[in-house]
């Protein structure tokens, strides 16, 4: 399918609410480096199954924005049929 991750398991939502969550801890500080560091890393994982999620999304909302306008431009053809 156009536009969906495929080497993810998560969905984009379920990404974004632990990304969130990663962000939420490093911010209460309170961490040892190491776990700090484990976060951070968690954390740019999680992003950039987020950003290949919305490049889907965006890929996809080109594809059907171009296939109204070649629709469009279809319906102004005058040798067009209908």
């Amino acid at each position: 399918m156009v536009g969906v991750p495929e080497k993810t398991e998560q969905s984009y939502e379920q990404a974004r609410d632990e990304l969130t969550e990663v962000v939420r801890k490093l911010e209460a500080g309170g961490l040892t480096l190491e776990e700090s560091l484990a976060l951070w890393e968690r954390g740019e994982k999680l992003a950039a199954v987020c950003e290949e999620w919305l490049e889907g999304a965006r890929a996809r909302l080109t594809a059907a924005m171009n296939a109204e306008t070649a629709g469009k431009d279809d319906a102004s053809d005058p040798a067009a049929p209908f």
